[in-house]
């Protein structure tokens, strides 16, 4: 006996062994427990998984896994609305950070905000995500700074996983912006003494973060902090060669990151370490459009390199405010030339790896039953189309 079964439908089980999405027409998918017990031609179906307690049929319908958003920051207090407007009149993303625009006017804003202040404000993003489809969030901490302050933004993503039937991925962005009114070298040590040693202790985090830029942080002070936490049991991965080639998709690779984000200056040396490490390489459309930004990822470069590509919406309050992660898959194909197929990979099983997970982000047997459900004629729809709902159902832990 089975809890739930799905038939007449089709489906992009993203299964590695298979083409391209691994398509399979005229098929059915059985749940037992919240897991994937059974997935083929309809006709295949063993007779004992024939009765089960729920049977939906789909009409057609076209399953595939459900979306993974592998890079967000959307725990934050405050607004930056006005910044779009600084941008839009000319200045640069550098120039406001200087300012003490950017973000740490969210730093600011964050540390004044409680722990239910925080996941108050952060439900709305969630759900947005999720009417999407999507079934798993990457939280980035990074706005609070202070020890206190980054464990109560990874505690304010643990509670919006308990509130909303949508698994929470947490990190520790643990370099991001560097405090005032304390030196560098001894915010670097408070962060590898204190910060990712309590992360883990407490179980808040599973992945470091670090902004790897010419505002932000220097490679010694990343290397240093991914030492103590790989020391500590923690991934990494990397805010790499966004607005500059500071050599951070080797620097990830170097240290074998679960992914680089951003990487716009990327070189081809940084690409081929990539590929040879299996770190993932996550485009984030949305900033680039919303900073104004001219120089694309060398995708063609990555491509030839061998590397996956995944696609995240990067949401957060100033440089991509944008809580669609179907949106953010339709400008990585018109702004950085990636194809249907890779972008609906970089939505599932290469957003899975870019998080270190191996149960999500393919339609296979032994795998969470997490699903969407969509009412299309061809899986192209979901990207090609911008502002329509096309989600018919989404199936989070087989629910």
């Amino acid at each position: 006996m089975i809890d739930r079964l799905l038939t007449d439908l089709n489906v992009a089980t993203m299964n590695p062994a298979s083409t391209g999405l691994g398509i399979m027409a005229n098929a059915a998918i059985a749940i037992d427990r919240g897991r994937i017990a059974w997935v083929g031609p309809e006709a295949n179906l063993p007779p004992v998984m024939r009765n089960a307690a729920r049977h939906d049929g789909l009409d057609g319908r076209w399953v595939t896994p459900g979306l993974i958003d592998c890079h967000t920051h959307l725990v934050f207090a405050g607004d930056r609305s006005s910044e779009f407007e600084r941008r839009i009149a000319g200045e640069s993303y550098a120039d406001i950070a200087k300012s003490g625009g950017g973000i740490a006017s969210t730093v600011k804003a964050t540390a004044a905000a409680n722990e239910e202040e925080l996941v108050a404000a952060a439900i709305p993003r969630a759900e947005a995500l999720m009417a999407e489809g999507v079934t798993t969030i990457e939280v980035k901490s990074g706005y609070g700074v202070k020890t206190n302050a980054e464990l109560t933004q990874l505690r304010a993503a643990r509670a919006l996983g308990s509130k909303l039937n949508v698994d929470i991925e947490p990190t520790l962005l643990a370099l991001h912006v560097a405090p005032r009114g304390e030196s560098r070298a001894a915010f670097v040590e408070r962060v590898c003494v204190e910060m990712i040693p309590q992360a883990a202790t407490e179980g808040l985090a599973t992945s470091v973060d670090a902004f790897l830029e010419t505002i932000a942080f220097k490679a010694p002070e990343v290397e240093t902090v991914f030492a103590a936490a790989k020391a500590c049991g923690l991934k990494v991965k990397l805010h790499a060669d966004q607005l500059s080639d500071g050599g951070g998709a080797a620097l990830a690779a170097r240290f074998g990151a679960l992914s680089a984000d951003h990487l716009e200056f990327t070189s081809a040396e940084g690409a081929s370490a990539m590929a040879a490490a299996g770190t993932v390489a996550v485009m984030l459309p949305g900033a680039f459009l919303m900073l104004g930004e001219t120089k694309r990822p060398p995708v063609a470069i990555m491509r030839e390199a061998g590397c996956a590509f995944a696609v995240a919406s990067d949401l957060n309050p100033g440089s991509s405010p944008i809580s669609s992660l179907r949106l953010s898959a339709t400008l990585a194909c018109v702004l950085f030339g990636l194809t249907v197929e890779e972008v609906w990979l970089g939505m599932t099983r290469n957003a899975a790896k870019a998080l270190g997970r191996s149960d999500i982000g393919m339609v296979r047997e032994g795998m969470r039953a997490d699903l969407a459900v969509w009412s299309v004629q061809t899986l192209a729809e979901v990207v090609a189309k911008v502002g329509d709902r096309p989600l018919h159902m989404r199936i989070w832990n087989g629910q």
